[in-house]
């Protein structure tokens, strides 16, 4: 069991491995009481007046206390940043890690100015961590880009990954759960699968093409896919059904 756990491990895409072990690390670290949760939550005057700007990355690695809300963004974190780095951005690491990276910079940016709003900074006062939201986009760029694949919600219903994002909106609805969080993955999800699929294919122009610098960090292998003659359709998507089914 433990060498299972091992290799699968092992086997999974740099990005999806480093960010996975930071957050169950600091997960861990906080539930312990090794790490303060006060000391990682995202402040905007303890960053611009304290100058602690490290709040703006581990807000996106604590993930609360560990129950089965927990368990849960650990599978999505795990499943969904995997298919997309495995798939849709295999060979292109850079391009992920600057997806996360605007990801994590629109979320940021509207609690900021959300905080600023008369009648909705309350609202956004208490939202401290944006783990999930980060969490959720990548939920939401994956059902964009496999809008297909057909899934089953607790063997209740079945459905298309395009609603996969209404789905986990509303069961968070109905658990109790805020669906703010889940509301701004989602925004920040549409926003970059816009600028990044809709955008160009509109104009022929990419706004969101990735740094040099951030390229230069990353060295991919360039990725060869051998395509068949005569195959003039694409086989039907596999089924795929939800963790949490019966």
């Amino acid at each position: 069991m433990a060498q299972a756990v091992e290799e699968w491990y092992k086997q999974m895409p740099i990005i999806t491995r480093s960010y996975l072990t930071a957050a169950v690390v600091t997960t861990i670290g906080c539930s312990l009481e090794i790490i303060s949760p006060y000391h990682l939550y995202l402040n905007p005057k303890l960053v611009v007046e304290q100058y602690q700007f490290w709040r703006l990355i581990t807000n996106f690695l604590y993930f609360r206390k560990m129950d089965l809300d927990f368990m849960f963004h650990m599978f999505f974190l795990a499943r969904y940043c995997k298919l997309l780095e495995e798939n849709s951005f295999r060979g292109r690491t850079a391009d992920f890690f600057y997806m996360l990276l605007f990801g994590a910079s629109v979320l940021t940016g509207i609690v900021l100015i959300g905080g600023m709003i008369p009648y909705l900074s309350a609202s956004f006062a208490k939202i401290l961590f944006l783990s999930n939201s980060l969490t959720f986009m990548m939920v939401y760029v994956w059902s964009k880009q496999n809008p297909f694949i057909h899934m089953s919600f607790l063997g209740l219903f079945t459905f298309t990954a395009a609603y996969l994002p209404w789905v986990l909106l509303g069961f968070s609805v109905l658990v109790g759960a805020s669906a703010w969080v889940d509301l701004l993955g989602m925004i920040a999800g549409h926003a970059y699968y816009f600028l990044e699929d809709v955008y160009p294919r509109m104009t022929g122009r990419r706004p969101l093409k990735t740094p040099s610098f951030i390229k230069a960090m990353f060295a991919d292998d360039a990725v060869v896919v051998a395509r068949p003659a005569n195959v003039r359709f694409a086989p039907p998507p596999a089924d795929e059904q939800l963790p949490f089914e019966n």
